[in-house]
């Protein structure tokens, strides 16, 4: 039976405002059950102390438990792939950081694209990456260890905290800027990496700041240089590495995501509280003792800003050459 155009127009709107009605009550029932947040790297690392941090505000203000599982390998791609493939129900995150940004132009097989696949949901933090040496070697700045590399090509090891990661990307245009030879020591994570570093197993890296900021603090490694265009408020008295190689800028973040599809609702709701822990002046001293400071961001401009650091990481991978390894 074919329904006259003005029944049509009007069931057509009533189911329209019933499915918003139900998409409405899934936002505010959410989450009704357990929540999962995948994070790519080994426990000890920023981006696992971020995803528990915000997990356990998600936990206490939501009335369900935020649980975090530890992916870790092939620079956050097994867990990005598993955050794609999940339901996007709202009931499955990942933790999106600055290496998902540079995957797709390290990696040329990868089962996802980032910025199609992943719906950004909110920010975390954002931090320096520094470059340090084991307390042992003897240099105490930027040049002092260019210079001891020129005088022993392919005998120090500049470690990284995974093949194709940001570390290891800011590592190897490290080497192109300042032309010199150093052994790159991938590793499954910043933990792993600096328990090495501290040992004397290697002797300089590039890490994440909140991964290593006690150390720093306590002698045990010793910070040569921000990444950051300006000098980092947790270590005012460490340079830039643009004082030494112009141009040499570059930061890290974390962040959360959702498979592509989750409801708008959801994400705007974990967006709201994530952004008022952000705001909660325990939480923001706690970012702050890491080296960090609070990444505050709409979903909206969360996808822009990782579409342009994709493009930004593109172009320093293709000029470095730079491949998985």
């Amino acid at each position: 039976m074919k329904l006259p155009r003005r029944e049509f127009l009007q069931l057509a709107a009533g189911a329209a405002a019933l499915s918003a009605t139900m998409r409405m009550a899934s936002a505010s029932e959410y989450p009704a059950r357990p929540v999962h947040i995948l994070v790519g790297f080994p426990p000890g690392g920023t981006a696992d102390i971020a995803a528990r941090l915000i997990a356990q505000w998600l936990s206490e203000r939501l009335g369900q438990q935020f649980f975090v599982e530890n992916r870790s390998g092939a620079a956050t791609n097994i867990a990005t792939e598993a955050v794609v493939r999940a339901p996007a129900d709202g009931y499955t995150l990942g933790t999106a950081t600055t290496s998902n940004t540079v995957n797709g132009a390290v990696y040329q097989k990868l089962n996802f694209d980032f910025i199609r696949d992943i719906t950004m949901v909110a920010g975390i933090i954002r931090v320096p990456l520094v470059l340090e040496v084991n307390a042992a070697v003897p240099v105490k700045s930027v040049p002092e260890l260019i210079e001891y590399a020129k005088a022993n090509p392919g005998k120090i090891s500049l470690a990284s905290y995974g093949a194709g990661t940001t570390s290891h990307v800011v590592g190897a245009l490290f080497k192109m800027k300042a032309g010199i030879d150093m052994i790159h020591v991938p590793y499954r994570g910043s933990a792993p990496m600096v328990t090495d570093l501290l040992g004397g197993q290697v002797q300089a890296a590039f890490d994440a700041l909140p991964s290593s900021i006690e150390h720093i603090r306590a002698g045990k490694l010793r910070a040569l240089a921000v990444t950051t265009a300006t000098r980092w408020q947790a270590l005012p008295n460490i340079p830039t590495m643009d004082e030494f190689l112009a141009g040499f800028e570059a930061s890290g973040w974390v962040g959360i995501g959702a498979p592509s599809g989750a409801p708008p609702e959801i994400i705007d709701k974990l967006n709201r509280v994530i952004n008022a822990g952000l705001a909660n002046p325990t939480i923001n001293e706690r970012l702050a003792d890491l080296g960090g400071e609070a990444f505050v961001s709409s979903p909206a401009d969360l996808a822009k800003f990782v579409a342009e650091e994709t493009e930004a990481w593109t172009k320093v991978v293709r000029a470095a050459n730079i491949r998985a390894e």
